[in-house]
Formats: C-alpha cells, structure tokens, sequence
C-alpha cells in the first residue's frame, strides 16, 4: 500500500520493555519509530506500543507516570498494541501480584479481566512456538490464522468478556493469545510478533497499516 506520509509509531519506554527488537521489527513493516520516555510523546503518533518483559507489579509500577497519557491516547481513537507484559498490563489486575505477595496491584484496566497462571500440570514459563486460532476479525490479524508465534510466559489474559479474545492458542488449556477492547482500538498479543518470523511480520504491519490516518 502506497501512503501519503509515514506512519509514526511511538514505543514506550518505562524500563522493562524489548525495545531493540521491536522497534527494528516496526521499522522492518516501514513505521516512523520512535522510542519514547516523555509521556507528553505520545500524542502525536499514530499509533503506541507498550512493550513489556517482566513482572505486572513491577511493569504497572514503572508505566505510573504513563497512566493518563495512555488513557488520552485510547481516548483520541489512536491505535494502543501492548505486547506481552504490555498486553496484560491492558487488563485490570493479575494473580502474579498475589502469587507474589503484592497484593492487589491495579492494571490499565482498558480490557477488563485478570491475568492468571497456567496449572501447575503445565512447565510453567510456556515458552516457544505454538499456534494462533483465530476467533473473530480483527485488523491486527488479516491474513493470519492457524499460524505460529513465538510465547514466553507463566501468565495469560482471562477477560471478563469472551468476545475480547481475538485469537486463543492452546497450552494445557485454551487461553487467549490475542485480546482487543470493544472499540478495536486497544488490543495486545500474549506472544512475540518482534520474534514471530513473518507471522510476527505480518502482524506488525497490520498494526502499522491500522495506525495509518490516511486509510
């Protein structure tokens, strides 16, 4: 697709993200990248990615001063992708922190629900390749489906509402690999698409073809 100006992607940096890897992957599906630890930033890109590789008490303690501007940039429509820790940082709250001994630790609560461990039947992190079974349309995953992503994890997303998950991957139990918000503007991946090969690709150029304000 021939655009008429580029897209520019704003990564957020609160210190625990994988920003190397992903900005070169947005860069890879031909975004503006920028990596930015000045809240005020975000309100002039297109679109925002909340990184994260981690712990949720630690990603929502260190991402506090990005709070309100996170909610502004849902609220002006522009596109919000949380990847991994950044994309249970979209729900309201995990069972990390109490597993922890943290209490309750308060997320973004953009997509209601709660982060929960996986059994202890399971080899907990769930860790490599697995696939993506996609449940409903969304942008972020045209032209992807049945496909494998790369996953590091102990957690996943378990939304309030079913209709949130957009793809499900199986690992002991089906969980939701792929979440979105009503609006289909705040959505995350539990896997990595910056480790993802072309599926991962693809993925990021969905995001950035979503982010353009031309289309």
């Amino acid at each position: 697709m021939n655009r008429s100006r580029d897209v520019s992607i704003a990564i957020v940096d609160y210190g625990l993200g994988n920003l190397r890897s992903v900005k070169s992957g947005l860069e890879r599906a031909d975004a503006t990248v920028a990596v930015v630890d000045d809240p005020g930033a975000l309100s002039t890109a297109d679109g925002v990615v909340l990184p994260g590789v981690g712990a949720f008490a630690e990603g929502m303690d260190n991402a506090g001063p990005y709070r309100d501007a996170i909610r502004e940039v849902v609220e002006t429509g522009t596109p919000l992708f949380g990847i991994c820790l950044g994309m249970q940082m979209l729900l309201t709250g995990s069972e990390e922190s109490t597993h922890a001994g943290q209490g309750d630790v308060e997320g973004l609560d953009l997509v209601p629900g709660q982060n929960r461990r996986f059994s202890t039947e399971m080899t907990v992190p769930h860790m490599g390749w697995n696939t993506l079974s996609v449940e409903r349309e969304h942008p972020l995953l045209e032209g992807v489906d049945g496909e494998y992503a790369y996953f590091v994890h102990s957690y996943y997303a378990d939304p309030d509402d079913d209709g949130a998950a957009v793809a499900t991957t199986e690992y002991g139990e089906r969980f939701a690999s792929v979440v979105s918000d009503d609006s289909g503007q705040v959505f995350g991946t539990q896997f990595h698409p910056e480790k993802s090969g072309e599926t991962g690709l693809r993925i990021l150029r969905n995001f950035v073809e979503l982010a353009d304000p031309t289309r």
